[in-house]
């Protein structure tokens, strides 16, 4: 898929599907949950080693988008298997009245 813009979730989305969607299918449900799991591990290690109020280096930040990225593939991964459009899911937040106020 060629880039001719910026990247929306349903064309990411769209590229998981077209790239992995037999083998995704095959793996099902379970198998991509622990994947998932997998990824937010290997980010919770990233973001560790960078420490507390610190500026990562050169090495450090890319290892956070890396470990961003492979989280954000393996849940569009999940949702894709699951028939859930996350573009039309994320308008929850878009929406004026749908989602308000911050957790604590």
């Amino acid at each position: 898929m060629p880039s001719t813009g910026p990247l929306t979730f349903r064309a990411f989305q769209e590229l998981i599907r077209e790239r992995y969607s037999a083998t995704d299918a095959a793996r099902g449900t379970p198998g991509t949950f622990m994947w998932l799991i997998e990824e937010v591990g290997e980010l919770a290690t990233s973001l560790h080693e960078c420490g507390p109020g610190q500026s990562p280096t050169p090495e450090q930040r890319h290892n956070l988008e890396e470990e961003f990225a492979d989280v954000l593939a393996w849940l569009t991964t999940l949702a894709t298997i699951n028939g859930v459009d996350l573009e039309r899911a994320l308008s929850k937040y878009t929406e004026k009245g749908r989602v308000e106020g911050v957790k604590h």
